[in-house]
Order: structure tokens, then C-alpha cells, then sequence
């Protein structure tokens, strides 16, 4: 994929992530992630606005994990 193609995706994916609900923002995040890394590894600029998405993915899937914990 070249940065265009990347960009696009990464745009779709943050659109998708932004109409669906908790579980299924949660599932999208590593998709995300990775193709922000690669955006960054072509050597482009990955806009503010989705490296703070991700990370609030990142909090989201974390939270998830200790909500299902015994206690």
C-alpha cells in the first residue's frame, strides 16, 4: 500500500470507529494502530486527531480487560 492508500484506510477506520458502539471500537483498535504505524514508518505525519484516537482505543481495550476480572 502507498501513503495515499494508507491514509484512506486509516480515515475509513476512524470513521467506522466513531459510529460504532464500545465492543466493536475495541476490535477496530489494532487495526488502527497498525496502519498509523505504517503510516509513520512511510515517513508521513499521522494527524493529532488519530494518534489521540488510538490512544483513547488503547484506555478503551485496557478497561475492557479489568472490567472482566473476579474480584
Amino acid at each position: 500500500m502507498n501513503i495515499d492508500e494508507l491514509q484512506l484506510r486509516a480515515e475509513h477506520l476512524e470513521e467506522r470507529i466513531s459510529a460504532a458502539k464500545a465492543e466493536t471500537r475495541i476490535a477496530l483498535q489494532p487495526q488502527f494502530s497498525s496502519v498509523l504505524s505504517k503510516i509513520a514508518a512511510e515517513g508521513a505525519r499521522v494527524p493529532r486527531r488519530m494518534r489521540q484516537l488510538d490512544a483513547a482505543l488503547l484506555d478503551e481495550a485496557i478497561e475492557a480487560r479489568f472490567d472482566n476480572m473476579p474480584v
